[in-house]
């Protein structure tokens, strides 16, 4: 893939096997808590909260990234602005927020960390950092709902082959990620790869605080 946009490959995704085994039997979600290290912090949306344990061990970059947006209160009156499914469904795809390069609120752009470094993945509630060209992440973030694989560095790939830079896992509140990835998209994109992925009206992040 030469260019790895948050989810260009949309209209091929499929829910994984492991997904839709669980889905069949209609299992629980085991509870997710804080690893070693973790810094949790609460998104308070116009839907509810969202509760995210920062990975500061393993994506020590990102994460205090994120964080310094969060201590700053640099988010408070940010948007989840997309939702990007796939065809057809209603819980697999992704949610992105952030200030939509704001330049008010907008702190300079991190190095990335590919998942290859860090050793997470794109799971059912991992937080990433979006990008265009690896070292363009800033403010705005997305979180993955279903397994997101194709996400993750790929060394073996052709041309973009680094990925998204996992840093964060939703803890509480992926009833919330979910309500906000079915809102309407009607929005008008700039960006072609995003056209029917553009929440309008955007979701609200009320604010933003370490737990």
């Amino acid at each position: 893939m030469k260019r790895r946009d948050v989810l260009t490959a949309l209209g091929g995704l499929a829910a994984t096997p492991g997904l839709a085994n669980a889905q069949t039997l209609n299992l629980a979600p085991a509870p997710i808590v804080p690893g070693p290290g973790d810094v949790v912090v609460s998104l308070e949306t116009s839907l509810g909260v969202i509760v995210i344990a920062l990975k500061m061990r393993q994506a020590p970059l990102t994460a205090a990234n994120f964080l310094r947006y969060v201590d700053e209160k640099r988010y408070d009156g940010a948007t989840f602005w997309r939702s990007a499914k796939a065809p057809g469904s209603v819980d697999y795809g992704l949610i992105e927020g952030g200030l939509q390069g704001d330049t008010r609120k907008l702190l300079p752009s991190i190095a990335h960390e590919p998942t290859t470094q860090t050793g997470l993945r794109h799971a059912d509630g991992t937080v990433s950092l979006a990008r265009m060209a690896p070292g363009t992440g800033n403010s705005d973030f997305f979180i993955c709902v279903g397994e997101a694989p194709y996400l993750d560095a790929n060394p073996s790939a052709e041309g973009d082959n680094q990925g998204f830079a996992a840093f964060g896992q939703v803890i509480k509140g992926m009833e919330i990620v979910h309500q906000i990835l079915n809102l309407p998209t009607p929005g008008k994109s700039v960006n072609p790869v995003m056209n029917g992925q553009i929440l309008d009206p955007p979701a609200p992040i009320l604010r933003a605080r370490r737990l």
